[in-house]
């Protein structure tokens, strides 16, 4: 019986133990059983990761090349609408027979648990703020609709009062000849 827990990144390594210059590729297909992430995005529990390995045998222990693949659902940074996106991740780790100050990973009662490098390339390539396109328009800061649903409605331009004086200056209507302008100058100071 083995100390430690099952779960479904650990990898069975006992074909490749101590005979250093085999290699071995293997396809798993994990069903998350706790989130990955949590942000606003996240590979979520009961979703999928596809990870492809290659598990090479050194002297000093196991090399492990993965290339792993899913979906990250959560909502839009800007207008909280829900999203999908694709996650890719790569890492090389050398799980070592013994560990020492050397390595960090070990593998342990004939497996390589793939579980914190997986959490840690996955979360570390999610989006800190994910959009469900590049131009999102977010929502109206006053009536909280989403403004790609509504294009065709245009915020108010407030003005600072501040700048109500120089509202009065406003440029004349007229061809703007010198003439124009020395008579709308006359009627002003009427």
């Amino acid at each position: 019986m083995s100390k430690f827990k099952k779960t479904p990144y650990k990898v069975d390594v006992r074909d490749l133990i101590n005979r250093p210059g085999t290699m071995h590729e293997r396809h798993l297909e994990i069903v998350v059983p706790e989130d990955l992430g949590e942000s606003l995005v996240a590979v979520k529990a009961g979703s999928g990761l596809v990870a492809n390995l290659r598990l090479e045998t050194l002297h000093e222990g196991i090399l492990v090349s993965a290339q792993v693949s899913g979906i990250a659902a959560g909502e839009c940074g800007r207008c909280l609408i829900d999203v999908e996106l694709p996650v890719q991740v790569e890492f090389h780790e050398l799980f070592a027979y013994s560990l020492d100050e050397a390595y960090e990973s070990e593998v342990q009662d004939d497996h390589v648990d793939l579980e914190p490098l997986i959490r840690d390339a996955v979360v570390l390539s999610l989006p800190f703020q994910p959009v469900c396109r590049p131009d999102c328009p977010g929502l109206d800061p006053e009536t909280g609709e989403r403004l790609a649903e509504a294009p065709e409605f245009v915020p108010e331009e407030k003005r600072d009062p501040r700048w109500a004086a120089l509202m009065k200056f406003q440029a004349s209507e007229s061809s703007g000849t010198d003439e124009d302008i020395q008579a709308e100058t006359d009627r002003e100071e009427k």
